[in-house]
C-alpha cells in the first residue's frame, strides 16, 4: 500500500501487532504513558475530521514522507522535522506516514510531548521506549545501566545523556532487525531536554538504518530540535481551493454568507475549517468568531463551548486531565474525588468523549488536540488549577519527581517544603544523567523559597550546574538573584568566585583577577574543596588568556593564584591553568614538571583532556599526545560526548604537526560529527580546519578549498576571530602544497600580524616553518631571517621540542648555500627525529638542495627517503615533489600504487581496525557511539574496497597506523 493510499484511509489505533507486546521488564510506568498501539491523535476527529480520510492539499507533502518512508524501509533511513501552526494538520501528516509505514510491515513507536510533562527527564523517551523495553536484557551491559538510571530504576553513578541515546538508539535499531521502524513524536516542542536531546542523536545516526523518524513542533516554540540541523517541511496553510474544499466535505449544510465568514476567519488553517463550523450553534461562542482574536484564541473558545454544555462531573474530570501529565485513568478519578469530593466512573468520561473533545483507550484518557487542554486549563479560575495540581500531588504521593512539580504548580506564594520537595526531584533528576532538568528544578524551587530560607543556596547550586553545562547565561542570572538572598559564609564566597569567573573582564583586567584570587584564598580557608572549586572556576580564565591579548601583569596573577591553589607536585589543572594564561613565561616550566606526571595518575579523563590541551598550547605537541589519547578512551568509556568532540578535536591538530595523518583524519571526522550532536559548533569548525588541512596534504584541492572558504565564513558570521588563525594555517599549508608560496606567505604572515582580524600570536607559531620556508621561496630573505630570529628566542625560552624542532628545520633553509649542508645534516640527526612529516619535508629540501648543486647521485637517496615517508604519511601533494625531483635527478620513478587505505573513509577505517582487533559490531557501536546495524552497513561498503570478503581476512598490520 503506498502512503497516498493509506492516507485516504481513516486513521485508526494501531494494534498489538503494530508494536509487540507491552513491557514486562518493570520500569516505572509514571516516567510517561505508553503510547503502545497508539497514534498521536490527530487534528480534528480524523486526518482532516472524522468521516473525512482525505488531506486535502497536501500532496506534495504527502510525496515527500513516501518517499522518506520508502527509503527507510529499504535500510536508508532518516528524519523529518514537520513544523507550522496549531491545527495546520501536523499530526494527520505524522498519522498518514504511520499507517503507510504499518501497511508495509513496518513498526511503530510513537510519542507526544505534554507541556506539563516537560520538566521530568527522559519522560518522553520512556513514553517512546515503553512497548519495547522488554528487549532491553539484550543490550550491553553498560548501555543497559545507562538506560536504568536514567528510567530511575537503579542508583549509581548518572549516565552520561548520549551512553542512554546509544542505548536507545540500539535498543530500536535491534527492533529493526526484525522489521523496519517509524518512530512519530508529536508536540515535539513539549518532549522535556534530555529526551529531546537523545531524539537529535538518534535523527541524526539513520542513514544506514531501517529507521525513520517523523516530529513535528508548533511554531513559535523552543526545543533542542531546534537546532539539530535535521530536515524540516514547514506547513503553511491550505490554498483557496483546498480550504474551500475540506469545508465542503465537513460542512456541506452552511449558507453562502456564513461560508465564507469561516473560510475568512479560518484563512486556510484545517483544523479551524473543521471546528469554526461547529461553533456557530449559539450566540455565545459565535462572538469567538471576531476578526480580532488570533485563530487559535478562537479555536479555544469554540472549543470551550462544547466544554460549557458538560456536567460537573465530568468538567471535572477534564481540569484534572488537563493539569494532569501522564493521562491515567485511575490517578484522574483519585484526584477528581479529591478535588469535588464525589466519585467519579469511567461513564463520568462519556460526555467528554461524545462531545469529541477526549479519546479514551480504557486506560489512558487524552485530549483530541492540545488547544483543547489549553482552553480548558486557562478556563478554570486560578483558585480552581491550584486545587486540581494539590489533588494531584496528594494522588502522586509514591511519585517523587511528579509530586514535586504538581506541589509546586499548586502553590500560590512562597512555600518552603514544596521547595524542599523540588530540591529532592532536582537531586533525582541529576542522579539520572539530566543536570539541564535538575537546574530548572532548582530554579523553580528558590522560587517557592523566601528570601530568607533556601532561595539563595539553591540558585548557587543551579548557577553551579549552569557553569558546568557552559550556560553562562543562566549561571550569571542565577548569580545575580542569589545575591540578594541569605547565604552562609561558605555560599557567598561561592557566589562571589563563580561570579568573577565568569565574568570576561576578568579575562582582561588584573583588578578582576585580583579580586579573583582574595575570593579563592578566604574560599580555601571555608571550605574543605575550596581548592578544586577555584581551580575549576579559573580554568576559563586561563582560557580567556589564551585566546585573547591582556596585559602580563593579568597573565602574571592568573599563574600566580593557580600556583597557591596548587594540591600537589605537578597538579594537573595547575598546569594546565598556567600553560593556556601565559604560554610564552610558563612553558618551560609546565613542561619541565609534566616529565612528573602521567595519564595513569590522573583519575579523571577531563582533567587528562584540559593537560593534553593545555600541552598543545605551549607547542609541546609530543607530550600532548598521551594525555590527549588518555582522555579520549576515558571520555569515551564514560559516554561524555562533548567533551569527547573537543578531546578529538585537540587529538586531530596534534596528529597533524606529530605527522599522525591518518589518525587526524579519523579524529578529525569524529570530532566534527560529535561537536555538532552535542551542540559546540565552534569546536566542529576547529576539526573542519584540521580536516581541510590534511586534504591539502592529500592534494585534494578541490574539497581543500570548498571546506576552508565555508568554514571560515561561519566563524566570521558567529564572531570567533579568536579562531580565525586555524583557518589561516589551513590556508596557508593549502598554498604551499600548491607550490603557490607568496600566497602562503601572506596568509601565514597575517597571524602574525597584531593589526590583522586573524591575528594570534601563540597560533601563528603553529605555522612558522613553513612562513620562513614561504619566505624563503618567494625572495623574502629579510622576513625569513627576521622570523627565524623570533623563532630561535622562542624556542629557547619555552624549551619546547616543537619549536626546536621547527628551528632545526627552518636554519638550513635560511642559511648560506655554502654553509647549509653541516646544518641538514644536524637536523636530520637531532631535532627532526620525533616529526615524521617535517623530517620528510627537509629530506626533499635537502635533497633538491643537492641536485641544484649538480650532486645528483647523492639527491636521490634523500629524494626517495622523502617520497617514501610522504608515501607511508598518506601525503599524496609532497610526495607528488619529490618523484619530480627524483626524475630530474635521474632515477626512474613509476607512479605511485593506489594506497587501499585511501578509498576508505576516515569512519571506515577506524571501523575496519576496530573489526580487525576482534570486536564485534555491538563492541564497535558502543566505542564508536553508532548503532550495530551502522556498523555492519560499512562493514558491508569496506570489504570490497579491501578486497575481501569476510571480517576473518582483516588483518590489523594491514590497516597502518600512527
Amino acid at each position: 500500500m503506498s502512503l497516498l493510499d493509506a492516507s485516504r484511509l481513516p486513521a485508526r489505533p494501531m494494534t498489538a501487532a503494530d508494536t509487540g507486546p507491552p513491557s514486562v521488564t518493570g520500569f516505572p510506568a509514571h516516567l510517561g504513558r505508553s503510547v503502545l498501539d497508539e497514534v498521536p491523535r490527530s487534528h480534528g476527529p480524523g486526518p482532516q475530521g472524522r468521516g473525512s480520510g482525505t488531506l486535502y492539499g497536501r500532496d506534495a507533502e504527502l510525496r515527500l514522507l513516501a518517499d522518506l518512508t520508502s527509503r527507510g524501509l529499504a535500510g536508508a533511513g532518516g528524519a523529518l522535522l514537520l513544523r507550522g501552526e496549531a491545527g495546520i494538520g501536523k499530526t494527520a501528516l505524522l498519522g498518514a506516514a504511520r499507517d503507510a509505514a504499518v501497511g508495509r510491515g513496518g513498526r511503530a513507536l510513537s510519542a507526544v510531548g505534554v507541556q506539563s510533562e516537560a520538566s521530568i527527564p527522559f519522560a518522553g523517551l520512556h513514553q517512546l521506549l515503553r512497548p519495547i523495553l522488554d528487549r532491553a536484557p539484550a543490550l550491553i551491559p553498560r548501555q543497559r545501566q545507562a538506560l536504568s538510571a536514567a528510567f530511575g530504576m537503579i542508583e549509581g553513578v548518572a549516565p552520561e545523556t548520549f551512553s542512554v541515546g546509544l542505548a536507545s538508539l540500539e535498543l530500536i535499531s535491534g527492533l529493526a532487525d526484525d522489521s523496519p521502524v517509524i518512530l512519530v513524536i508529536d508536540d515535539a516542542q513539549w518532549v522535556d531536554r534530555p529526551s529531546s536531546e537523545i531524539l537529535a542523536f538518534i535523527a541524526n545516526r539513520l542513514d544506514a538504518e531501517r529507521i525513520v523518524m517523523v516530529l513535528a513542533v508548533r511554531e513559535g516554540h523552543d526545543t533542542v530540535l531546534n537546532d539539530a540541523g535535521l530536515p524540516e517541511l514547514p506547513l503553511t496553510r491550505l490554498d483557496d481551493d483546498a480550504a474551500a474544499a475540506l469545508l465542503t466535505a465537513r460542512a456541506p449544510e452552511l449558507g453562502g454568507a456564513v461560508r465564507d465568514r469561516v473560510l475568512t476567519e479560518a484563512a486556510g488553517n484545517p483544523l479551524a475549517l473543521i471546528e469554526l463550523p461547529a461553533a456557530l450553534s449559539g450566540d455565545r461562542v459565535r462572538q469567538s468568531l471576531t476578526p480580532w482574536l488570533p485563530t487559535t484564541r478562537r479555536l479555544e473558545r469554540a472549543f470551550l463551548s462544547r466544554v460549557s454544555e458538560l456536567p460537573d462531573p465530568t468538567r471535572t474530570i477534564l481540569l484534572i486531565t488537563a493539569a494532569d501529565d501522564e493521562g491515567d485513568l485511575t490517578e484522574i478519578l483519585r484526584a477528581a474525588e479529591l478535588l469535588d469530593g464525589m466519585t467519579s466512573s469511567v461513564g463520568t468520561l462519556e460526555p467528554a468523549v461524545n462531545a469529541g473533545l477526549i479519546d479514551f483507550d480504557g486506560r489512558d484518557v487524552r485530549f483530541r488536540h492540545p488547544l483543547i487542554r489549553s482552553a480548558v486549563y486557562q478556563a478554570a479560575g486560578p483558585s480552581r488549577r491550584l486545587a486540581a495540581h494539590a489533588a494531584l500531588a496528594t494522588t502522586l504521593k509514591d511519585h517523587q519527581e511528579r509530586r514535586a512539580w504538581h506541589r509546586a504548580a499548586a502553590s500560590p506564594g512562597p512555600d518552603d517544603d514544596a521547595a524542599l520537595d523540588l530540591e529532592a526531584a532536582a537531586l533525582k533528576a541529576l542522579d539520572r544523567g539530566a543536570p539541564r532538568a535538575a537546574a530548572e528544578a532548582l530554579r523553580r524551587a528558590a522560587l517557592l523559597s523566601a528570601p530568607d530560607r533556601n532561595r539563595g543556596r539553591l540558585l548557587l547550586r543551579a548557577a553551579e550546574i549552569d557553569f558546568e553545562l557552559g550556560d553562562a547565561v543562566a549561571a550569571r542570572r542565577h548569580l545575580a538573584e542569589a545575591r540578594f538572598s541569605k547565604l552562609e559564609e561558605g555560599e557567598r564566597l561561592r557566589v562571589a568566585l563563580w561570579t568573577e569567573a565568569l565574568n570576561e573582564e576578568s579575562w582582561y583586567s588584573p583588578e578582576r583577577v585580583r579580586a579573583f584570587a582574595d575570593v579563592t584564598d578566604r574560599l580555601v580557608g571555608a571550605e574543605s574543596d575550596g581548592a578544586a572549586l577555584a581551580l575549576r572556576a579559573l580554568w576559563p580564565l586561563s582560557i580567556g588568556c589564551w585566546y585573547g591579548d591582556p596585559a602580563q601583569e593579568t597573565r602574571d596573577l592568573v599563574v600566580r593564584t593557580a600556583r597557591r591553589l596548587q594540591r600537589s607536585d605537578g597538579d594537573p589543572m595547575v598546569l594546565s591553568i598556567a600553560a593556556c594564561a601565559d604560554p610564552v613565561e610558563e612553558a618551560a616550566w609546565v613542561i619541565g614538571r609534566t616529565s612528573r606526571v602521567s595519564p595513569e595518575s590522573i583519575d579523571d579523563p577531563a582533567e587528562q583532556h584540559a593537560l593534553g590541551a593545555s600541552l598543545t598550547a605551549v607547542w609541546a605537541f609530543d607530550l600532548s599526545w598521551p594525555f590527549l589519547c588518555a582522555s579520549v578512551d576515558g571520555l569515551r568509556r564514560q559516554g561524555r560526548l562533548g567533551l569527547l568532540g573537543e578531546a578529538l578535536a585537540s587529538q586531530a591538530w596534534a596528529a597533524i604537526h606529530l605527522g599522525k595523518h591518518r589518525l587526524a583524519a579519523a579524529a578529525a571526522d569524529e570530532a566534527g560529527r560529535l561537536a555538532r550532536d552535542t551542540g559546540r559548533p565552534r569546536w566542529a569548525l576547529v576539526a573542519d580546519l584540521a580536516t581541510a588541512t590534511l586534504a591539502s596534504e592529500r592534494g585534494d584541492h578541490e574539497a581543500a578549498g570548498e571546506l576552508i572558504r565555508r568554514t571560515e565564513a561561519e566563524l566570521l558570521s558567529v564572531g570567533a576571530q579568536s579562531i580565525l588563525g586555524f583557518a589561516q594555517f589551513a590556508r596557508g599549508r593549502y598554498a604551499l602544497v600548491n607550490n603557490q608560496h607568496g600566497d602562503a606567505f601572506e596568509q601565514l604572515a597575517r597571524v602574525l600580524d597584531p593589526s590583522d582580524i586573524a591575528y594570534h600570536p601563540f597560533v601563528g607559531y603553529l605555522g612558522i616553518a613553513d612562513l620562513i620556508e614561504a619566505a624563503i621561496l618567494t625572495g623574502r630573505r629579510d622576513e625569513a631571517e627576521h622570523h627565524l630570529t623570533r623563532l630561535d628566542a622562542l624556542a629557547e625560552k619555552t624549551a619546547s621540542p616543537y619549536l626546536r624542532a621547527m628551528a632545526a628545520y627552518a636554519h638550513p633553509l635560511v642559511a648560506p648555500d655554502d654553509t647549509a649542508e653541516p646544518l641538514y645534516q644536524r637536523a636530520f640527526r637531532t631535532r627532526l627525529k620525533n616529526w615524521p612529516f617535517h623530517r620528510a619535508r627537509l629530506l626533499l629540501a635537502y635533497g633538491r638542495w643537492l641536485r641544484r648543486r649538480r650532486r645528483l647521485v647523492e639527491s636521490r637517496a634523500p629524494l626517495r627517503a622523502a617520497m617514501e615517508s610522504f608515501d607511508a604519511l598518506g601525503i599524496s601533494a609532497f610526495g607528488e615533489d619529490a618523484r619530480a625531483e627524483l626524475r630530474a635527478a635521474g632515477e626512474a620513478v613509476a607512479r605511485p600504487a593506489p594506497d587501499t587505505l585511501d578509498r576508505l573513509t576516515p569512519q571506515e577505517l577506524q571501523i575496519a581496525r576496530l573489526a580487525a582487533s576482534g570486536l564485534t559490531n555491538r563492541e564497535i557501536g558502543a566505542r564508536l557511539f553508532l548503532s550495530h546495524r551502522t556498523v555492519g552497513f560499512h562493514l558491508y561498503r569496506i570489504f570490497p574496497k579491501l578486497g575481501i570478503t569476510s571480517r576473518s581476512q582483516l588483518c590489523i598490520s594491514d590497516l597502518g597506523g600512527d
